[in-house]
């Protein structure tokens, strides 16, 4: 017997027809479900980026309000340090002062000291000179 090929065929009806393409090619449903599901991540995507922005406000608000505290106390340092310069400088122009009148008084005593040396000097030459004239 000769073989015969037997050709069996998938015969389709209108009813599985109809159940192939429901299953198989998505509806307008499963767009919209997942058009759907896309916008609510997007809408959370968005909330997360505006959380995340207060967020990072409230951040640098905290950073400058550090740097504003740290900006007094750094002037209140200076104005410290510059109290302490004046103060310096004071002292400083005190003690020129003590040494100016010091000086003064050292100046006065060294011409006085000057004058009487010179004075000894002239009585001791005038001395010698009236006794060599024998007049002394």
């Amino acid at each position: 017997m000769p073989e015969e090929k037997i050709e069996e065929g998938l015969t389709l009806d209108k009813k599985t027809m109809d159940v192939l393409v429901a299953n198989i090619i998505p509806t307008s449903k499963y767009f919209e479900v997942r058009f759907d599901h896309m916008q609510s991540q997007m809408d959370d995507f968005r909330s997360d980026i505006k959380d995340f922005r207060c967020d990072i406000d409230k951040r640098f608000e905290q950073v400058d309000k550090r740097f504003d505290d740290m900006k007094s106390d750094m002037d209140k340092c200076f104005e410290q340090g510059d109290k302490r310069f004046e103060q310096i400088i004071a002292s400083i122009d005190r003690l020129g002062d003590k040494l100016d009148h010091r000086d003064e008084k050292q100046r006065y005593f060294t011409l006085r000291m000057f004058t009487i040396a010179i004075s000894i000097s002239i009585l001791g030459v005038l001395g010698a000179f009236l006794k060599s004239l024998g007049i002394i």
